[in-house]
């Protein structure tokens, strides 16, 4: 990446920013000189996830560190009146905001894979859909307000995949196909506001729960191919392959600044992927490498088709823009 501060005196809110994608989008957003804001539950000496140390004061301090200003605010975004209240601060700090990432999700224990929903536990699936979708709605209800009127405001929704195909369970299904069409939906409301939409999801992300599910840290983690006597069973498909193309959160929230960067790009509405930017944009993970996901998936798994142009053109020209052309 370059060393420039590329978003310098801008400020951002990461919702959601314990840890996983939301902590990597934040430091990166750090590395590029904003003022990031990093809202979640999980505070020092009151942690909100059972097993999960993070808090959102250490993602502050990372984000200071490399190179901005971090800030957290503990919020829980099921709560309108807590996100009103984080969004006050912020205009009343700094009369607006630039970007906003929505990664708000906490849906890890919550995910019944294999499950058909007739047989899933209902509350633990509508839990699921009021902590993972509701919350983005809730954030950028309250956000947008203040994004109005500066140059090249931009949303990060933070989905799993770029397809429109099953995930496994009908409500992670529905979760994270609702966040690409949130941000579909989001971009044209905003179409005329001149503030860009987007979904965006990573890899296969090296989180921090990933790497202690292989027994492994950032330092270590490729020693995770050597297969040691008493693994536990691994993550996709018990394959170390897989795991060794994995990304660090850093990868996707350099995928974010890329396109905040970008005063050029006209991507509202869409998905994009951690890799296929890194193509466009050329920038790199936290080790210097690209890892390439979808490359990778395609050659093993096989083609699968991804949310492109033509899928798009089926969500475009409906009749409700025939009907109401000015809405």
């Amino acid at each position: 990446m370059p060393t420039t501060q590329l978003l310098k005196n801008k400020v951002a809110l990461v919702a959601g920013a314990t840890r996983g994608a939301g902590r990597g989008i934040a430091v990166a957003l750090g590395e590029a000189g904003a003022t990031v804001y990093c809202s979640g539950r999980s505070t020092k000496g009151h942690p909100a996830t059972p097993g999960r140390p993070e808090t959102i004061e250490e993602t502050a301090e990372m984000v200071t560190a490399a190179g901005g200003r971090g800030i957290a605010v503990r919020t829980d975004h099921t709560e309108p009146g807590q996100v009103k209240k984080l969004v006050s601060t912020i205009k009343r700090r700094h009369k607006g905001l630039d970007i906003l990432v929505n990664d708000i999700w906490g849906g890890d224990p919550l995910t019944q894979f294999g499950k058909k929903f007739w047989t899933a536990d209902l509350d633990t699936g509508l839990r699921m859909l009021k902590q993972a979708v509701h919350t983005h709605i809730i954030t950028a209800h309250y956000a947008v307000p203040l994004m109005l009127g500066r140059r090249g405001a931009m949303i990060f929704e933070i989905t799993d995949g770029d397809t429109f195909s099953y995930r496994g369970n009908l409500f992670y299904d529905l979760v994270k196909t609702s966040i690409i069409r949130l941000a579909f939906a989001m971009a044209y409301d905003l179409r005329k506001k001149n503030i860009m939409s987007v979904a965006l999801t990573p890899g296969f992300l090296r989180s921090e729960a990933v790497l202690e599910h292989f027994g492994v840290t950032e330092a270590t983690w490729k020693s995770a191919g050597e297969e040691p006597p008493g693994r536990k069973k691994r993550v996709v498909h018990d394959d170390r392959p897989d795991f060794m193309q994995s990304e660090t959160p850093r990868f996707v929230g350099r995928a974010v600044v890329a396109l905040a960067a970008d005063p050029r790009t006209n991507k509202s509405g869409r998905v994009y992927s951690s890799w296929g930017l890194a193509r466009e944009y050329g920038f790199t993970d936290a080790d210097g490498g690209r890892p390439d996901w979808g490359c990778y998936a395609m050659k093993k798994y096989g083609k699968y088709k991804i949310c492109d142009e033509k899928f798009y053109a089926y969500w475009e020209d409906g009749l409700i823009e025939r009907l109401f052309p000015d809405w």
